[in-house]
């Protein structure tokens, strides 16, 4: 059989693999660290290459993952939310963990140790489920959910993730959700190309918190080397019908990454960190600052739960 389950450590780092033995394909994912997509290695002319910027090792996480938050999933709120605070149903909510800049940031599940909840094997796929159950845990989100990510690995180096959130509260609550990885080709970004197509750019003030405006936005819907182009902002695209609402390249390479997302994901934030060696491409359910403007939020209602999907597929070669 082609695909299979393995789990080892890792400098530190406790690792669930799963394996596409036959187009030698490994995906990785650090369970006890928010269950963070760690690996997604693709076999290129001279070995394996991991187009994920991870973290080295477990004492490497503990010093940078609240200021990076590589890989990290962001639930119950993506990105920023202005001055930790927010309202709902008339009363005022504040998170006590405030990032530098004075607002909450990426949510509360980013350092939770999940829990392996299923698996599963075929001769098409390898998945695991991995689940954390929320309770009311911290003063400025007193509510109980449950997140389960399920990371599946398919044929032609394609990997979905589902998020399935689950109100377990008796009353209605606020969600967003999203994902947090650094991407790499093989080359500085600046030789890559991005393409995503635009309905619009959300315009922020000085500390990335949307105003309400939308500014009109088309730079990338064609392919586009980025060269020195520096982005650290949130658009609108469309779900289009399986097919990539956005596509990151090393043309030189012949590689390339497909992301194809259910109409779950309207947001896409990108950010291109100072060293140039990898991109930020954030699928969110819903904008910055979301629990305040409202543009995407999700009010789940007691009892009932929702699954977003998103897919990374990889192409080398000519396909790419």
């Amino acid at each position: 059989m082609s695909f299979r389950i393995s789990k080892a450590v890792t400098n530190g780092i406790t690792l669930v693999h799963l394996h596409d033995d036959q187009q030698s394909v490994t995906v990785s994912i650090a369970p006890d660290f928010g269950a963070m997509l760690h690996a997604f290695e693709v076999p290129l002319e001279n070995g394996p290459y991991n187009i994920i910027n991870n973290y080295m090792s477990a004492e490497n996480i503990a010093q940078t993952l609240t200021s990076s938050y590589k890989s990290s999933k962001l639930s119950p709120f993506p990105c920023r939310i202005k001055n930790a605070q927010y309202t709902l149903a008339g009363q005022l909510y504040e998170f006590p963990n405030k990032f530098p800049d004075g607002s909450a940031i990426h949510g509360l599940l980013f350092n939770k140790k999940f829990t392996i909840t299923a698996e599963a094997v075929t001769e098409f796929m390898a998945s695991v489920d991995f689940t954390y159950s929320y309770k009311a845990e911290d003063p400025g989100y007193p509510f109980n959910y449950t997140c389960t990510i399920r990371y599946t690995l398919f044929p032609g180096k394609t990997l979905q993730l589902q998020t399935i959130l689950r109100n377990d509260d008796t009353v209605t609550i606020p969600m967003a959700d999203g994902w947090h990885p650094y991407f790499r080709l093989n080359a500085p970004i600046d030789d890559c190309t991005l393409q995503f197509p635009a309905t619009g750019m959300l315009e922020f003030d000085d500390h990335l918190i949307p105003t309400g405006h939308i500014v009109d936005f088309s730079d990338f819907n064609e392919a586009r080397q980025l060269g020195n182009r520096k982005l650290d902002n949130c658009f609108l695209v469309n779900e289009n019908a399986g097919q990539p609402i956005c596509t990151f390249s090393n043309p030189a390479a012949k590689l390339s990454l497909c992301f194809i997302a259910d109409e779950n994901y309207p947001f896409l934030q990108i950010y291109t960190p100072e060293d140039r060696h990898s991109i930020a491409i954030e699928n969110l359910s819903a904008a910055p600052d979301s629990f305040n403007n409202k543009m995407g939020l999700l009010l789940l209602e007691p009892g009932t739960q929702k699954t977003l999907t998103l897919h990374y597929q990889v192409k080398t070669g000519e396909s790419a």
